[in-house]
């Protein structure tokens, strides 16, 4: 996923809405290959040698000759195209991540797989070069400024800001903004596939594209060569509670795991101090409208603290800064530079609709929200909350319908599929890719270490036994696992491929 307007941002898997397959036309009912007329990408250096183009497909695919809509694709061809299998359709998450721009910046495919497969990235529906989903700047700040409700009265300011946005959003993008749920993104893939002349579909999916794999699954198993899902959604989630609690899970682990490197590290500029007595002093401070950002100045509430600065714990490469920012705070030092995270706002905006049509927590008032922050500070006492339990609350009151209705996956007749799963991945977390997993009959890959999503990282063990199986269809051996790589100071963020480092989800 990427991050909401706001705040940071998050999480799926997957089950067709029945309603929406009944709709949705068969494989045959279009043209079965139009070809695509790829062209050098006029921004970038031809030195990279990155084509892009675009498809049409219906906008509304139970009016499959009605208004079409643009998808945009990029491809990085093989490196080895004589001996070239075919080609692997990619995206990077969201909802509402480029595949487009990812393929521009970086081949995320390593070794043989780069070898024998072009690669090509998409822009799903709404996104970037595909057809957008437009917003109004100040329909989205009017969201953002409420932030997290603290009573009732904001709990329906929240309400109205979020009806409004709706308004806003489906005045500027016209009937596309009700055609965006995860299902489209299927049929779409289909599309593609044809377009691009594969007999069966090669797909890697990272993050909410394990969702657009997942279900393309169940419309399409017959249609799947290879696929691997990395960092996967759960779209079996039942309730709101179990999607707060499971992203909150991973985060309160890992704040732990950075408290006791505390204890233990003279390097860390909180070591001989009680880490988790410090930071519930922070929580008091921000709650009391007393903490200021050590880098701003400016006054820090408790979810600036866990968003901005608590959130960092998830990454080992930065806990010695993490300490260093607890200890000006705890000091009341300010810290020359300026604070990490922060990023504008953009009136393209397909997370709003696609995550509402796809999951649509629900919650009712301001006091099913306190209770559900209750029991996530009983369940989790040092960390409390994460940014991801946010997604809780974007369709309050938005009037958006949940068309993908969640459910367990149901996928028959196709190819043994690839799941990889990170142990301490705080987004898309190591639960949901066993359960998704489990559900598909699949194989899953672990690694043993942090961060969000994995393939084309830092993991040789990983890289080699993913291109064996889209090369070979070679399945790891069950219960296969990675070592963790992932230790303070091993590797700074920026350096990471693409994906799993700018995608939350």
């Amino acid at each position: 996923m990427r991050r909401s307007t706001r705040h940071l941002a998050a999480a799926a898997a997957a089950v067709l809405a029945t309603t929406l397959l009944a709709a949705a036309p068969a494989a045959a009912a279009g043209p079965t290959h139009h070809g695509i007329d790829w062209q050098p990408c006029a921004e970038v250096d031809p030195v990279e040698e990155v084509d892009c183009a675009t498809i049409t497909v219906p906008l509304d695919y139970s009016k499959p000759w009605g208004e079409k809509i643009e998808i945009g694709l990029a491809r990085r061809q093989a490196a080895n195209p004589d001996e070239k299998l075919g080609t692997i359709l990619m995206d990077p998450g969201g909802p509402g991540g480029s595949g487009v721009e990812v393929v521009k910046q970086v081949n995320v495919l390593t070794g043989e797989a780069a070898e024998r497969f072009d690669l090509v990235g998409f822009d799903p529906r709404g996104v970037n070069s595909s057809t957008q989903v437009l917003c109004g700047e100040d329909a989205m700040g009017a969201v953002a400024s409420i932030g997290v409700p603290t009573d009732q009265e904001s709990f329906e300011s929240l309400e109205a800001a979020n009806s409004a946005l709706t308004d806003d959003c489906r005045e500027r993008t016209g009937e596309l903004f009700d055609h965006v749920s995860n299902l489209e993104t299927v049929e779409d893939m289909e599309r593609i596939r044809r377009a691009l002349g594969e007999g069966k579909l090669n797909y890697l999916g990272y993050s909410y594209g394990t969702i657009m794999g997942q279900q393309y699954a169940e419309r399409y198993p017959r249609h799947i060569r290879t696929m691997v899902l990395d960092g996967n959604m759960d779209h079996s989630l039942e309730s709101t509670w179990d999607f707060m609690s499971t992203e909150t899970a991973p985060v309160e682990e890992n704040f732990d795991a950075f408290a006791d490197w505390c204890e233990s590290e003279p390097e860390c500029a909180l070591h001989g101090q009680d880490v988790r007595a410090g930071y519930a002093d922070l929580k008091a401070s921000a709650r009391a409208g007393e903490l200021v950002d050590p880098y701003t100045g400016e006054p820090l509430d408790f979810y600036g603290l866990t968003g901005i600065y608590t959130f960092a714990a998830n990454f080992p490469q930065d806990w010695p800064l993490l300490a260093e920012d607890y200890a000006a705070m705890l000091a009341g030092e300010s810290l020359p530079g300026t604070s990490q995270l922060q990023e504008p706002e953009a009136v393209e905006n397909l997370f709003y609709p696609a995550w509402c049509s796809d999951y649509g927590f629900e919650i009712a008032d301001f006091a099913e929200l306190d209770a559900l922050q209750g029991k996530l500070a009983a369940e989790y006492p040092d960390v409390e909350w994460t940014p991801y339990d946010e997604f809780a609350l974007a369709c309050v009151g938005s009037g958006i319908e949940n068309t993908n209705e969640r459910g367990e996956l149901d996928i028959d007749h196709a190819p043994e599929l690839l799941f990889i799963g990170n142990e301490h991945d705080f987004a898309t977390v190591y639960e949901w890719s066993e359960t998704a997993s489990a559900q598909a009959d699949g194989n899953l890959l672990t690694y043993e270490g942090y961060l969000h999503t994995i393939y084309g990282g830092t993991s040789e063990c990983i890289d080699d036994l993913t291109n064996a199986y889209f090369v070979e269809r070679a399945v790891p051996d069950e219960g296969a696992s990675c070592p963790n790589l992932d230790f303070p100071g091993a590797t700074v963020l920026s350096e990471r491929r693409l994906p799993g480092a700018v995608s939350p989800y």
